[in-house]
């Protein structure tokens, strides 16, 4: 099989996690997400873990050298040998510089960036909707309201909203995806490696999409 090396991007509240998890059962890809690449480098006692668990530990931002950092011993690792997924990183200009320098000092390429496209108010929309029960059971007003407004079906607690889940905290990182993130789809698009996929559809019609794109992507680069 050809490598295949992907990147995932698209705002928050678009559904990476959701496609993630899917294309890595149709693909045997590392699976390589941010805080999870992060946590793995603490735990391992790396020099960048290290590094980066003193930000941590002190609520403070990773500098994007120690995220980059880490990112790259991540691609390098045995598992990420025949291909990858990243989500989460890069984030910026800087970061995905970084991660090409790399990536063709090793011989190796990014073979698609998959951009899950999906409007501002439509996000907005999505995660200000959802409230939890007291156990932990997350509904949504629009997609999968409780059988009783504001109470819980199963233990018949009332039910709230996250702060993170607010309009204005939700419009807040959109914000920030804007202006830090959103530039990466022109990066991508220049170098004819994005691929747009239109988020507003159901979860199972873009997995769909994507599964029958990257797909047609290793067909390609394997002739």
């Amino acid at each position: 099989m050809s490598e295949l090396n992907l990147i995932l991007l698209g705002p928050p509240g678009a559904g990476k996690g959701t496609q993630a998890e899917r294309l890595t059962q149709d693909f045997p890809l590392a699976y390589i997400a941010t805080g999870d690449m992060l946590r793995q480098a603490v735990a391992e006692g790396t020099e960048l873990g290290l590094k980066a668990k003193q930000f941590m530990d002190a609520g403070d931002l990773v500098p994007d050298e120690v995220i980059i950092g880490v990112a790259l011993e991540r691609v390098e690792a045995d598992d990420a040998r025949d291909g990858f997924l990243l989500d989460g990183f890069p984030r910026t200009i800087a970061q995905a510089e970084a991660l090409e320098q790399e990536m063709e000092q090793l011989g190796r390429g990014i073979t698609a960036v998959l951009l899950i496209d999906v409007p501002d108010e439509e996000i907005v929309r999505r995660v200000s909707g959802r409230r939890v029960s007291r156990s932990g059971r997350v509904y949504h007003v629009d997609f999968d309201p409780p059988k009783h407004e504001g109470r819980c079906d199963i233990d018949g607690s009332p039910l709230t909203q996250r702060d993170d889940d607010r309009p204005e905290v939700v419009r807040a990182r959109l914000a920030k995806y804007h202006d830090v993130t959103a530039p990466l789809v022109r990066y991508y698009e220049d170098r004819g490696l994005l691929r747009r996929f239109d988020g507003t559809r159901t979860p199972t019609e873009v997995h769909d999409h994507i599964r029958a794109t990257v797909a047609t992507l290793r067909l390609e680069d394997s002739l």
